[in-house]
């Protein structure tokens, strides 16, 4: 092993050495390099504390395979193990890619926050942290698609470390890893990984970066990965002032909001509140076509027979006297 690939698989123990979660830790286990290094990572630096959840999407002919190898590591391994098998195909108008990580949260959830068995048949203590094993390439990959599409600094923030979902702590604590020293570390100990064929299917758009930009931004930024995640940090910060502000501002504008008190605001601010508004009580994310037309009818609304009735996310926003309501019936 070249002093290189030594050097990236510290990065890997020294990950795992800083990674601080509540214990018991079920880790989303999919068989690939990248979750079978953290889960066996994380075993050896909490044996018995550590169980590993695999989702069977069915998707593909592989699948019945990954979860073959998934069984026998972890069994090799005494990992407890749960296999949830889902139903991933999407609806009309939703994405292959959103359906099958919508329902690949669920079961990660439900098989978490459920009874757990151990190896010999022993009850064994809640599950308390979820930890996924998204990388430092992940994260890039991440950033360069929010960039494609214009998205704002919440966007840019990319994928958080820590936050909490359904009553566990969520942690991705491999996002300053590169991908390659997952499987150095993993080489490095004789251990074999399943490749899922559609990493390589150029037809998505998240493989055409790996395989063409990051082999670029490599040769041309050699520390892109550091210096991408900062940015990315600082726009988790912006987004969370904007958060502080737009709660502010709600607070002000009233829910729902008051259209003479957002006239009040400057337009950035409108947009804030009114993005926060509509997230926060419909879950629903207005593009930016559609905020720019509700801004506009916002602005010119000074007459009592104004009629405001814009498409807005998965629903309409409507003027209801004086304030804005929003429904999708």
């Amino acid at each position: 092993m070249t002093g290189k690939s030594k050097a990236l698989v510290n990065v890997v123990d020294q990950a795992v050495a800083t990674f601080d979660p509540p214990l018991p830790l079920a880790i989303a286990f999919s068989g690939g390099a990248d979750s079978s290094a953290l889960l066996l990572a994380c075993h050896a630096r909490w044996p018995g504390q550590v169980r590993a959840i695999h989702v069977h999407h069915g998707l593909q002919e592989a699948a019945d395979g990954f979860q073959v190898h998934c069984e026998k590591l972890c069994a090799q391994h005494a990992i407890a193990l749960k296999v949830c098998k889902i139903d991933a195909r999407h609806e009309s108008g939703q994405s292959p890619e959103d359906a099958a990580r919508q329902g690949r949260y669920r079961a990660l959830i439900d098989a978490a926050t459920q009874s757990w068995v151990g190896v010999e048949g022993q009850e064994l203590a809640p599950v308390r942290s979820m930890a996924l094993a998204q990388h430092a390439d992940d994260q890039v990959e991440t950033l360069l698609l929010a960039l494609s599409r214009g998205a704002g600094v919440a966007g840019l923030a990319a994928m958080p470390f820590q936050w909490q979902r359904a009553g566990l702590q969520w942690f991705r604590p491999l996002l300053a890893v590169p991908g390659q020293a997952l499987r150095d570390w993993l080489l490095q100990r004789d251990v074999a990984w399943v490749e899922d064929p559609t990493n390589t299917d150029q037809g998505y758009t998240r493989n055409r970066i790996r395989a063409q930009l990051l082999p670029v931004l490599e040769q041309v930024f050699p520390q892109f990965r550091s210096t991408f995640a900062r940015s990315s940090e600082n726009c988790a910060q912006a987004a969370d002032l904007l958060d502080d502000l737009a709660i502010s501002d709600l607070q002000a504008v009233g829910v729902p909001p008051r259209i003479r008190d957002l006239q009040s605001l400057p337009q950035a601010r409108q947009a804030n509140v009114l993005r926060h508004w509509l997230r926060s009580s419909y879950c629903t994310t207005p593009s930016a076509a559609q905020l720019a037309q509700l801004i506009a009818q916002i602005g010119v609304c000074t007459t009592r027979g104004h009629r405001i009735h814009i498409k807005v996310g998965r629903g309409f926003v409507e003027r209801r006297g004086g304030i804005l309501d929003w429904y999708n019936s």
